[in-house]
């Protein structure tokens, strides 16, 4: 397959990088195993793999060579490339990709570089790191562009400015979120600004094993703890594995709180609101239709004031035999919650394979307070 064609499979999906150090960080996995590595990879569901092959990164074309022996995955090459003969060179040692890094490349060239490909067989991957970059990745006519969080120049990181590039990123291409993804919530947070698949490096090569690491960031469904009223109960939900974290902000709910407490950028922070909402800092809004006095059955899902999935839910304060059936006839990303805890939240999950889940009331004490085991206790059940 394609590198192209593997990223326009449905869903959200990674590239898998091999890389033994990083100019930025130094060494990663200095003996690293490239076919152990690639094999890891493919085992866990990589949409492509990306090699480094510049000694740099400590790699090589032989790198590359050892991964086409060893996988059927699309292959990136990945380096500084501005001539035809690196090209024919990645095209010769297995790859279907190549990285195009428009920091390095003016746009004549990088033109001809990408026509080049084409004559070889090759996909393209045009990286910009900042919004004239992607323009002219766009004028270009770049059919996947790389949003790079690093400045190549200083290594900084800005994931906050990435995501907002990956949000105005044109709808009609496929764009890879690259760099400073270390958790499924950063993750998540770039596929609902507009990623169609994140690059992953760094955190991959650091882990024990990195296939089980690729696993661990693109698995669903997202564990979300709501109702939290308190920081000890946000840092016990962080410490648990949650990936988002939920914050009532509706005036009649008894787990009301006045503000969005603190969580680091690991997570995801959800702002709930019935009816009526304000401006929070966010990342993504949870908004119920006020009904009789009460919450809406369901919510929409928002980031900014675009809706990025669906909560379905039960009736305030009722039950439904049918909320399974309602679930899993609802297209797009779903977040299931209502009368889950963590005696019953995998069987929901095998039946629905919800994009995330919710709960509150099973892990209180009472409302708004946790109980620090029960929301351990949902996180692992949910995870």
């Amino acid at each position: 397959m394609r590198f192209r064609e593997a990223l326009e499979a449905p869903g959200f999906g990674a590239i898998a990088e091999f890389k033994r150090r990083s100019p930025s960080a130094g060494d990663l996995r200095p003996a690293g195993d490239v076919v152990e590595v690639a094999r890891g990879y493919e085992r866990e569901g990589a949409r492509a793999m990306s090699v480094l092959v510049d000694e740099a990164f400590a790699g090589s074309w032989d790198d590359l060579r050892a991964a086409r022996a060893a996988v059927t995955l699309p292959l990136l090459a990945k380096g500084f490339f501005s001539t035809s003969d690196q090209l024919r060179t990645a095209r010769e040692a297995g790859a279907d990709a190549a990285l195009l890094i428009l920091r390095d490349l003016d746009d004549r060239l990088c033109l001809e570089l990408m026509r080049e490909a084409e004559k070889l067989g090759l996909d393209t991957l045009v990286e910009a790191h900042d919004a004239g970059e992607l323009d002219r990745a766009t004028v270009l006519g770049a059919s996947v562009i790389g949003v790079n969080a690093r400045d190549l120049s200083t290594f900084t990181i800005d994931r906050s400015a990435q995501l907002e590039l990956l949000a105005r990123s044109p709808r009609d291409r496929i764009v890879v979120a690259e760099s400073a993804i270390a958790t499924r919530a950063q993750g998540a947070a770039a596929e609902l600004a507009g990623a169609k698949a994140m690059l992953v490096g760094s955190t991959l090569m650091r882990a024990a094993d990195p296939g089980e690491k690729l696993r661990e960031l693109t698995s669903r469904p997202l564990v979300k703890v709501c109702g939290l009223t308190r920081q000890e109960d946000v840092d016990v939900a962080v410490e648990a594995g949650a990936d988002l974290v939920g914050f009532i902000l509706a005036e009649e709910s008894p787990r009301r709180t006045e503000a969005l407490l603190d969580a680091p950028e690991t997570v995801l922070r959800v702002a709930v609101f019935v009816g009526e909402e304000h401006e929070t800092d966010a990342d993504l809004v949870q908004l119920y239709g006020r009904e009789d006095g009460h919450r809406s059955r369901d919510a929409v899902l928002r980031r900014g004031s675009e809706q990025v999935g669906t909560v379905v839910d039960l009736p305030w304060l009722e039950d439904d035999p049918t909320h399974l059936e309602r679930a899993h006839a609802r297209a797009g990303r779903v977040m299931l919650a209502g009368g889950l805890d963590a005696s019953n939240v995998r069987a929901a999950v095998e039946a629905i394979r919800p994009w995330a889940v919710d709960s509150a009331r099973s892990t209180e004490l009472a409302p708004g307070i946790k109980d620090h085991d029960a929301v351990r206790a949902w996180v692992s059940a949910s995870r």
